[in-house]
C-alpha cells in the first residue's frame, strides 16, 4: 500500500498553479500547505487548491513537522537559497528547473542533500512524459540506427515588459534558462555532453538574452541545432534525425504529445498519437518522487543529480560563449 504524503508549495506562482492542479490527481498525494512572502497570496492559494494551511513565511513553514515534501516554484535565482533552506530541515525537494543559476549552485545543493540525506530532484517533468519516453525507447532500438542529430526549438513572442522576471537578470532572465533549458536537454538526454558549444545571441534592452541559437558538435560528429526566443513564434518540436531515419516529437513536444516517425523507404510518415492522459502531465514527476520515498530513496534514478550537474554545467558554458552573465551571481 503506498504512503500518503503531505506536499508543500514554496511559491505561489503561475506554474504551482498547474503543478497543483495534476498533484490533485494522486490519492497519495497531500495538499498541506502552501507558503508565500505574502500571507493573503498564500491563504488565497491553499484555499482555491484545497490546502490544509497557508504559511507567510518560508522559515515557517519548512519548520512544520508534518511537511514531507516541498515544490520549489520561485524564480530560477532563489532556487538555490530555498533547497538549502529545506534540505536543511530534512524536506524532500522537488526544485523547478533550472535548478538554479549556475553550477557552483548546483553542487552546493547536492552536498546539502547528501550531508542530510534526503530526496532531492529537478522538476524536468519532461522526462517523466509517456510520449518522451517512447521515443527515447525507439531511438534506444536501435531499429533506426545511430542518432546523428538533434534538433529541436523552443520559442513564443513574449511581453515586451523590462520588469517581466523573463527579462530581469537578478531572477535569471532570459530565454535560455526559462525555455532554451529544454532543447539543451533534449540533446543531453540523447547525445550526452558536448565536445564544442558555439551560439549565437540576441539581447533586450534589460541586458538579458532574448534569443539564442545553440549549435553542439559530438566526439563521434554527432551535431545538435537547438533554439530558443522570446522574440517569435517556432513549431516547438524536436527532431531526432538517425541512419535509417527519423523521430520528430510534434507540437510542444515537452509534453504529451504525438510523435511522427519514418523509417527508410517508407512512403511516408507513420503517427504515434498522444496517449490521453488527464491533467497536464505534472503528475508523473509528482508520483515518481512519491515512489522514490516509498523504496528510501535519496536521489531519483531516471532524474539523478548527476544529470543535473551536467545539465547546468553545458549551460554555463552556453552562457559563457555567448555572453550571458548574471551579475548578482557570476
Amino acid at each position: 500500500m503506498k504512503k500518503n504524503y503531505n506536499w508543500a508549495i514554496l511559491g505561489c506562482g503561475k506554474i504551482a498553479r498547474k503543478f497543483c492542479t495534476d498533484l490533485k490527481l494522486l490519492p497519495n498525494a497531500k495538499l498541506y500547505a502552501t507558503a508565500s512572502r505574502d500571507i493573503n497570496k498564500a491563504t488565497d492559494f491553499a484555499n482555491e487548491f484545497g490546502f490544509a494551511k497557508a504559511y507567510g513565511s518560508y522559515d515557517e513553514m519548512v519548520a512544520d513537522p508534518l511537511v514531507d515534501i516541498v515544490y520549489i516554484a520561485t524564480p530560477h535565482s532563489f532556487h538555490h537559497k530555498h533547497a538549502l533552506l529545506c534540505l536543511e530541515h530534512e524536506k524532500a525537494v522537488l526544485c523547478e528547473k533550472s535548478f538554479a543559476i549556475n553550477s557552483r549552485e548546483v553542487e552546493e545543493m547536492i552536498a546539502k542533500a547528501r550531508e542530510k540525506k534526503t530526496f532531492l530532484m529537478e522538476a524536468f517533468w519532461t522526462r517523466f512524459q509517456p510520449s518522451f519516453l517512447k521515443a527515447l525507447e525507439i531511438l534506444n532500438s536501435n531499429e533506426l540506427g545511430k542518432l546523428k542529430m538533434v534538433r529541436s526549438d523552443f520559442a513564443f513572442n513574449g511581453p515586451k515588459d523590462s520588469t517581466n522576471r523573463l527579462y530581469n537578470l537578478d531572477l535569471g532572465g532570459g530565454s535560455l534558462l526559462d525555455i532554451g533549458i529544454y532543447p539543451v536537454f533534449s540533446a543531453l538526454m540523447t547525445l550526452g555532453k558536448p565536445e564544442q558549444i558555439k551560439t549565437i545571441a540576441q539581447f533586450s534592452p534589460t541586458g538579458s538574452e532574448e534569443t539564442i541559437q545553440m549549435s553542439f558538435k559530438y566526439a563521434g560528429g554527432e551535431m545538435a541545432s537547438l533554439v530558443s526566443s522570446f522574440a517569435s513564434y517556432s513549431s516547438i518540436q524536436s527532431e531526432f534525425w538517425c541512419e535509417r531515419g527519423y523521430i520528430r516529437l510534434n507540437r510542444r513536444w515537452f509534453t504529451p504529445t504525438s510523435i511522427s516517425i519514418w523509417h527508410e523507404g517508407d512512403s511516408a510518415e507513420s503517427i504515434i498519437e498522444s496517449p490521453a492522459i488527464e491533467g497536464n502531465g505534472y503528475q508523473f514527476e509528482a508520483a515518481h518522487v512519491m515512489e522514490c520515498l516509498d523504496n528510501q530513496l535519496t536521489e531519483s534514478p531516471m532524474m539523478p543529480l548527476s544529470f543535473s550537474t551536467d545539465l547546468m554545467e553545458v549551460l554555463d558554458r552556453v552562457r559563457k560563449d555567448a555572453g550571458i552573465v548574471f551579475p548578482n551571481h557570476d
